[in-house]
C-alpha cells in the first residue's frame, strides 16, 4: 500500500468578515515570543499557527497532561475507581512532596489519598507528589509507568515524545514538542469530556490547605478559557497548554520557553485572540455530496465514492478575503474490500493561498465486497502497470 492523492478542484471563497479591518491584521500575519508554538481546531485537527512545533523540549509539567491520559484510561477501563485510595511513599513525598521544595499537594508521607482527590491535585495544584502517587499506585514505580505513558502516547498518535517520570520535573530525555501537546489536549477534550471539566476548576480544598488553580487564564479572560495546564522549569522556561470555547468554536494553543509568567499568560491570550478573530469555518460540501473517488483493489467496482459525515467544513483564515484553494484526496490505497459504507478511508487536504493547511476526514459512501478471482488478477495487472510508469 502506498500514500495515493487525487487532485479535486475547488473555487476561490470569500469569508464573511466582520467590517474592515487593520491591514496587518488582514495579512494573517502573527508573531510570538514563544520559542515555540501552535494554535490547532480543536474539531477539525486544522492547524492554524505554528512555530517550531515539531522541535522535541523539555515540556515541564504539562506533561503531567500524559501522567492524567493513562490515570483517565485506567479509570474507563474500569482498573481503579474514583474513591480508591493510593498510599503516599516515601519517595513521592521526599521527591515531590513537602521537602522537595517543588509544587506538592502536601500528602502526608505513609497517608492515602484517594484517586479523585489525586486528579485535582494534579489539575489544580499541579503537584508533583500527586502524580508520583498516581505512578506508583497504577504501576508500581515510576519507571513502569513511564513505560506506560509512552505506550499510551504512541496509541493515541504521539510518535515523537519521551517519557520517564511522571511529573514533568526535568529529565534529559523526558521531552515532547509543541504539535504533540497539542494533539495530546484535544485527545483528552475529545475522549474524557466529563473529566476535562475539571481543568475549569478554579480551586481545590486538601485537608488544611487550599490551592487555586495555576492557569492565570481561567479568571482574566474573556475567550472562554477551561483548561489545560501551565508549566515551569529552569530548562524549560515558561509554558502553557490552553484551550477556549468561544462563538460556537474551541481552540487549543500551545506556548513554551518563555522568560517568565506574564509574558506567558500574555502570548497564550494573544495566540487565542488572533485565532478566534483571523479564522472561520468554510462549508465545502453539503451532507452525502461526494466529495471524490479512492481506488479499491480487487473489489466489486474499481472505485468507492467519498463523502464528509454530515456537511463537510474546513477552517480557513478570514483574510485575505478572496482566496485559492488547492485541495486533495490522500489515503493509503489502493484500498481493500471489503469496505463498508461509513468506513474512514481518506482525508481531504486543503491549502489556501495564505498558506493555511487544513483537513477533514472522508468516509466511504457505499459498501465494496471482494470481487472474484478474475477481477483481482486484472486489478493486479493494472496496478503494477501502473506503479511502473510512476503513476
Amino acid at each position: 500500500m502506498r500514500k495515493m492523492r487525487t487532485a479535486i478542484v475547488l473555487a476561490a471563497i470569500a469569508l464573511a468578515c466582520p467590517g474592515p479591518e487593520p491591514r496587518a491584521q488582514q495579512s494573517g500575519e502573527f508573531t510570538t515570543r514563544a520559542k515555540n508554538a501552535i494554535l490547532m481546531d480543536a474539531e477539525s485537527g486544522a492547524v492554524l499557527f505554528q512555530q517550531a512545533a515539531d522541535e522535541l523540549v523539555p515540556p515541564a509539567s504539562m506533561s503531567k497532561l500524559m501522567t492524567l491520559a493513562v490515570l483517565f484510561k485506567a479509570l474507563k477501563d474500569g482498573k481503579v475507581r474514583p474513591e480508591d485510595e493510593f498510599m503516599t511513599s516515601e519517595y513521592a513525598w521526599r521527591t515531590g512532596g513537602a521537602p522537595s521544595g517543588t509544587s506538592a499537594m502536601f500528602v502526608p508521607i505513609n497517608t492515602k489519598a484517594r484517586v479523585d482527590e489525586l486528579i485535582q491535585g494534579i489539575i489544580v495544584q499541579s503537584g508533583n507528589d500527586a502524580c508520583i502517587i498516581v505512578a506508583e499506585g497504577l504501576a508500581g514505580n515510576e519507571l513502569a509507568f513511564s513505560k506506560q505513558m509512552e505506550d499510551e502516547a504512541r496509541r493515541i498518535g504521539l510518535k515523537k515524545s519521551t517519557f520517564r517520570n511522571s511529573t514533568g520535573l526535568y529529565h534529559p530525555e523526558h521531552l515532547m514538542t509543541a504539535r504533540e501537546l497539542a494533539i495530546l489536549a484535544r485527545y483528552l477534550i475529545k475522549e474524557y469530556p466529563d473529566r476535562y471539566r475539571i481543568f475549569a476548576q478554579k480551586e481545590f480544598q486538601y485537608r488544611k490547605h487550599k490551592f487555586y488553580n495555576r492557569n492565570p487564564l481561567l479568571s482574566s479572560s474573556e475567550l472562554g478559557v477551561d483548561g489545560l495546564k501551565t508549566g515551569h522549569i529552569k530548562e524549560a522556561g515558561y509554558g502553557m497548554v490552553v484551550s477556549a470555547w468561544n462563538s460556537g468554536r474551541r481552540l487549543i494553543g500551545v506556548v513554551m520557553g518563555l522568560e517568565n509568567e506574564k509574558v506567558r499568560k500574555d502570548e497564550a491570550q494573544r495566540l487565542l485572540e488572533w485565532g478566534f478573530r483571523s479564522f472561520g469555518e468554510v462549508k465545502l460540501f453539503g451532507a452525502d455530496e461526494e466529495v471524490g473517488y479512492a481506488r479499491v483493489w480487487g473489489g466489486t467496482q474499481m472505485y468507492v465514492p467519498l463523502t464528509g459525515k454530515g456537511e463537510l467544513a474546513i477552517v480557513l483564515p478570514r483574510y485575505p478575503a478572496n482566496q485559492k484553494l488547492k485541495a486533495e484526496i490522500v489515503y493509503r490505497g489502493p484500498l481493500k474490500p471489503p469496505i463498508k459504507k461509513g468506513d474512514q478511508v481518506a482525508i481531504l487536504r486543503v491549502t489556501s493561498s495564505a498558506n493555511a493547511e487544513s483537513q477533514a476526514l472522508l468516509y466511504a459512501a457505499e459498501d465494496v465486497e471482494t470481487g472474484s478471482f478474475v477481477r483481482k488478477g486484472l486489478d493486479s495487472l493494472m496496478y503494477l502497470a501502473l506503479r511502473k510508469v510512476g503513476l
